[in-house]
């Protein structure tokens, strides 16, 4: 008789309904015994949507720093399923990624991060896999220069295409996205790919226009919603997007390496694809590393430097540009400095030494733009106690930068653009603690370097010869600040006019 009841599809379903509930109390309870035993803090999740009710997945980090006023450095949210421990402010995220480096230095493997990058690659791997990419890559884009002379007159190069295409505005209102993008990538082109394209040339805006549009997509709301539940994404149109986005460009790329390929000479390396090749040939196939040099490796290494390299320097720069027509003040006194101590003759890194307020305004700049607001995620490689709390192996944790760079105990004036926050009384520049734009620790930025270098240099051979100012009939205090939200924070879009008769 049982077994007939079970047969009957209405009770068959409603069982199933039942037992589907009693798995989610279960699981719901063992939230709340685990939070009790051992877990940092945080709000109290329902079944399946864990927290996601009470954050602003548009302002996800906001959101979150909010949320630590309330539970303190670390603690726990729950989105959908899925845990994640939260670190916020700078003592909490310092200690954890750089005096606990090895604990805080897996990379989540998150269903989006897979979908980028198949586990391959730099940014979005681990393991063997990773040490030995990053090794490499680090060695060899220092072998190409990077912060050193061979980087600088490359980027000074590019300064001019860059001055050029301004100029061709003849003081007239644009929008500087796309040419600050271009210049931007081209710098990490010639270093993958040893060469530029130029700015008409048609893969560039292909490739730059998907990585941007992925960038942004990645941080919807939506997005966030895929990878607390993954088996939407095929419903979701921000996702179908990101995954056509992603094989444009894996195909762009995948050329642009097959035909370096095709006159590759292992006596001659031109870039970063030569060097991956010359790896790979003198390592014989019972050498242990060798086996991390196969094409997938290459192809997203490639992928990852390419969309890192482009967008958190173009996107400062931008930010930087406007904060100068809103702030002409700022710009006023960054002009007479580049006057006094440069005049007219070329810039160098030499000179940045001898431009203590510039410095500022570039690093002031990086964090009041907070570029990438949550960090990438990490994932704990062990079991850990930290402050006090034991955290998982294999649980998410994302360091939240916006906490660190809005830190009220660290910054005087954390809301408001003052490039003093980098000068000593003597008028000096100096580095704060609090300042982790690039993050810290092991997943710290690799092109740490490089980025620095191109912010200063495009920054100072641009107020070198332009003035910025809003489009006419615009005052200073109607420029709109407010980001457009992705992954990372670009700026609204906007159109600035750079004039030379001022």
């Amino acid at each position: 008789m049982f077994e007939e009841l079970l047969q009957a599809p209405a009770l068959a379903s409603w069982l199933g309904l039942l037992a589907g509930l009693l798995a989610v109390y279960l699981l719901y309870s063992s939230w709340t015994f685990q939070d009790k035993q051992k877990n940092p803090p945080g709000p109290r999740p329902l079944p399946l949507l864990g927290n996601l009710h009470q954050l602003d997945l548009q302002w996800l980090d906001k959101s979150l720093f909010e949320l630590s006023k309330r539970y303190g450095p670390v603690f726990t949210v729950y989105l959908g399923l899925k845990k994640v421990v939260v670190l916020a402010g700078c003592k909490t995220v310092r200690q954890a990624l750089i005096n606990h480096a090895e604990e805080f230095g897996d990379r989540e493997t998150s269903p989006l991060f897979h979908d980028f990058s198949k586990g391959h690659g730099i940014t979005f791997s681990n393991g063997d896999g990773w040490k030995e990419m990053r090794r490499f890559t680090l060695t060899t884009l220092r072998d190409f220069g990077m912060g050193k002379r061979l980087s600088e007159e490359k980027i000074s190069e590019e300064c001019h295409y860059l001055i050029e295409e301004f100029e061709k505005h003849k003081g007239k209102a644009f929008d500087n996205t796309t040419i600050i993008s271009y210049a931007a990538s081209n710098i990490i082109s010639a270093i993958m790919f040893g060469k530029r394209f130029d700015f008409n040339d048609a893969v560039l805006p292909d490739m730059v226009k998907n990585d941007q549009e992925t960038i942004r997509l990645s941080g919807s709301a939506s997005i966030m919603i895929y990878d607390a539940f993954p088996m939407l994404g095929p419903w979701l149109k921000n996702w179908r997007d990101i995954m056509k986005n992603m094989e444009n460009n894996k195909r762009h790329i995948s050329q642009l390496i097959n035909t370096l390929k095709e006159t590759f000479n292992p006596d001659i390396c031109r870039c970063f694809v030569d060097a991956f090749c010359t790896r790979k040939l003198s390592l014989e196939e019972s050498d242990a590393q060798g086996v991390h040099y196969h094409d997938d490796n290459l192809v997203y290494s490639v992928m990852n430097l390419f969309a890192a390299g482009t967008d958190t320097t173009s996107n400062t720069l931008r930010w930087s540009l406007l904060l100068m027509a809103k702030y002409p003040q700022i710009q006023d006194r960054v002009q007479e400095e580049l006057s006094r101590v440069v005049g007219d003759r070329q810039i160098t890194m030499e000179d940045r030494r001898n431009l203590p307020y510039i410095d500022a305004v570039i690093h002031e700049t990086q964090r009041f733009a907070n570029i990438v607001p949550t960090s990438v995620t990490r994932s704990t490689s062990r079991d850990v106690t930290f402050q006090g709390y034991f955290i998982e192996k294999g649980t998410t944790v994302l360091p939240l930068l916006t906490s660190v760079l809005y830190d009220e105990s660290e910054w005087e004036t954390p809301n408001t653009f003052n490039p003093f926050h980098f000068l000593d009384k003597e008028g000096k520049f100096f580095r704060r603690d609090a300042f982790l734009p690039f993050s810290a620790g092991r997943r710290a930025c690799l092109g740490e370097g490089l980025a620095r270098m191109e912010l200063f240099l495009f920054f100072t051979h641009l107020l070198q010869r332009f003035r910025f100012t809003p489009t006419p009939g615009m005052s200073e205090d109607q420029l709109d600040l407010t980001p457009v939200v992705g992954f990372t924070l670009s700026p609204l879009p906007h159109q600035l006019c750079a004039r030379t008769d001022l």
